[in-house]
This record gives structure tokens, sequence and C-alpha cells, in this order.
């Protein structure tokens, strides 16, 4: 398995973690709002699909190790961010599928889908779709790829680094890997 994001097509990206489990502890790092925000965006999930909801992002209050944002980030790390989402699917333990942004082609969708593997192992397989453009997917992977460094770290007990130092490690590299 390739730590990176693969372009499935032009309009899908995929990534695939193996983390340790069991399946109902990482569930919770997905579904939970406030877990969900320690690694990703916090907001809690509607109670079915088809209704809306709020991600919320704080990127520097993922790692008690400060980062500082690159110079076009550094307002929205300030501030924050919230996207509009809207929950589409909802299978406990073993996925979820929510709308992503909002754009002028509509919103992409995120796919969650967690599996047990042996030695109490759980892959997790992120597939983003409906994604519009080449400059969003590569956008989209440095993110996804940071978001889930720090997942990583966490699921295994450990501080991650600073959010931005993570991002900056593999900022423009998916410029290369999608060529």
């Amino acid at each position: 398995m390739d730590e990176y994001g693969q372009l499935i097509d032009a309009h899908t990206v995929r990534f695939e973690r193996l983390l340790p489990g069991p399946i109902e502890r990482i569930w919770d790092y997905l579904a939970d709002g406030k877990k969900r925000g320690e690694w990703f965006a916090s907001g809690d999930l509607p109670a079915k699909p088809g209704e809306k909801f709020e991600l919320r992002f704080k990127h520097q209050n993922l790692s008690p190790k400060p980062s500082v944002p690159p110079e076009k980030f550094i307002e929205m790390d300030k501030t924050g961010h919230v996207g509009k989402s809207t929950l589409l699917a909802f299978e406990p333990p073993r996925r979820i599928v929510y709308t992503f942004g909002e754009g002028p082609d509509g919103a992409s969708e995120v796919e969650f889908r967690l599996k047990e593997e042996a030695g109490d192992k759980v892959r997790l397989t992120l597939t983003h779709s409906k994604i519009p453009n080449r400059a969003y997917a590569l956008d989209i992977s440095g993110g996804w790829h940071a978001h889930l460094a720090i997942l990583v770290e966490k699921a295994n007990g450990r501080d991650p680094d600073g959010f931005w130092d993570v991002w900056r490690r593999y900022d423009g590299i998916y410029d290369k890997r999608y060529a």
C-alpha cells in the first residue's frame, strides 16, 4: 500500500491507510464530530442521509505543536473555515459519504470505508469523487494527505507535527504524481 493518493480517473482520487483497531475506535474518528476535529474538521453529523451539516476547520488545533501557515492560508488559519456538506450515506461502522465543498459545478463527494484486517488492523479507504478539475484534485490531494498523516499519528497515540509543517512536506508532490 502506497502512502500517496492515487488518481483513479480525472475526477476521483483515493487514499488508503492501515490503522490500529478496533474498527469502532476508528469509526469514532470519522463519525464523532469532536474526534474528527482532532485530525480533520469538527461538526456533528446529522441524524439521517439527505440532511445538511457543517464541517468546521481549525488547522492550528490539530496538534499541540505549533506551525506557521503558508501566506495564502494565514487568514483562514486564524479565523477557521466552515464548509457546508450534505450527508449521503451513514452505515456504522463501515461507511460514511457526504458532499464536500460548494462550487460552480456542484459539490464533490467524499466516501470513507472501513474494513477489518488481520492483526486488529483497520483499512481506511478514502475516495474523493466528482472532482471538477485537475487544480482541485491537486489541492485536495495534498490536504487529504496531510490530514490523514495527522490521523495516523493520533490513532497510534502520538502527537503529530503541526498541520502546516505536515502539509508542506507534500506541497507540490501531487503535481508530479498526477502528471
